[in-house]
């Protein structure tokens, strides 16, 4: 007989606080990417299906309508990504300074 090579997992246990806040931050930006993904995916997929070109195929200058909503939408998950998996949050960067302060008051 062959042993079960997944392991069980005990909710019930105590939890790292800081572990779990981290691991939550981690699962949510995963989700918000792959919701990025197929936004703007489908935007970039519209756009090249359509040939109308009273939507405004190109904007002023040239650059493809998606192009706006993929460029800002991406800063935003870069900096939801730099905080979540670089720990420069404010919350992380807070809790880094506290410590510091401690341990040269202590």
């Amino acid at each position: 007989m062959q042993p079960t090579l997944t392991a069980a997992v005990d909710y019930a246990a105590p939890r790292d606080p800081q572990l779990w806040a981290k691991a939550r931050g981690r699962a949510k930006f995963q989700s918000h990417l792959l919701v990025f993904a197929l936004v703007n995916g489908g935007l970039w997929a519209l756009w090249a299906l359509t040939g109308f070109e009273g939507l405004g195929q190109r904007g002023a200058a040239g650059i493809p309508w998606p192009a706006y909503t993929t460029f800002f939408w991406g800063i935003g998950l870069t900096a939801n990504f730099v905080a979540v998996y670089l720990g420069l949050s404010s919350s992380q960067r807070t809790q880094r300074e506290y410590e510091r302060l401690r341990r040269r008051q202590g």
